[in-house]
C-alpha cells in the first residue's frame, strides 16, 4: 500500500501535489477532501465580493463549488516556483503560479500566489491562500 492509499499517509508535499491537480481539473470535490472536517482556508488579500475565509470541508466544496463554477478561467498550467519544508512537520509554503485563459475570449493571465498550508495526519487542517487576483481581472477586462 502506497502512502497516498489513506490520508494519514500523506505528507504536506504530497498532499500539496494533490492540491495543484485538484486547480488544474477544477474540481472542488478534489480538493475539498484533501482538507480536515473543520479546517480553515483564508484568504487574506480578497477582492470585493470574495469571501476571506471558508471554515469547514464543506464550505471549502461549496465555496470552490461557487467560485469555480462561475469563473471563465480555465487553468493551463501551474508552474511550481518552490515549496519549503518548515521547523513544524506540518507546515509547507509554497509559492505557484497559476497560468490559464479566460474564455470566451481566450485572454491569457498569470497569477502568482503563495499558499502555507497545514498538514496533521495527511488531510488540510488549515490555509492561508495569498494569490494576486489582479491578474485573472486584467485578463477579463
Amino acid at each position: 500500500m502506497s502512502p497516498l492509499d489513506t490520508p494519514a499517509g500523506r505528507t504536506p508535499a504530497e498532499v500539496l501535489s494533490c492540491y495543484y491537480q485538484a486547480m488544474l481539473d477544477k474540481s472542488a470535490d478534489e480538493l475539498a477532501d484533501l482538507y480536515a472536517i473543520d479546517a480553515v482556508h483564508e484568504f487574506p488579500f480578497t477582492p470585493p465580493g470574495f469571501p476571506a475565509r471558508f471554515e469547514g470541508r464543506e464550505a471549502v466544496r461549496a465555496g470552490y463549488r461557487a467560485i469555480w463554477g462561475a469563473s471563465p478561467a480555465e487553468v493551463r498550467e501551474v508552474r511550481r516556483v518552490a515549496a519549503y519544508e518548515t521547523a513544524d512537520p506540518e507546515v509547507i509554503i509554497a509559492e505557484h503560479v497559476v497560468v490559464g485563459t479566460v474564455l470566451p475570449k481566450g485572454s491569457a493571465f498569470t497569477v502568482p500566489g503563495l499558499l502555507i498550508l497545514h498538514v496533521r495526519n495527511g488531510v488540510i487542517t488549515r490555509v492561508r491562500d495569498y494569490m494576486d487576483v489582479s491578474g485573472v481581472a486584467g485578463a477579463r477586462a
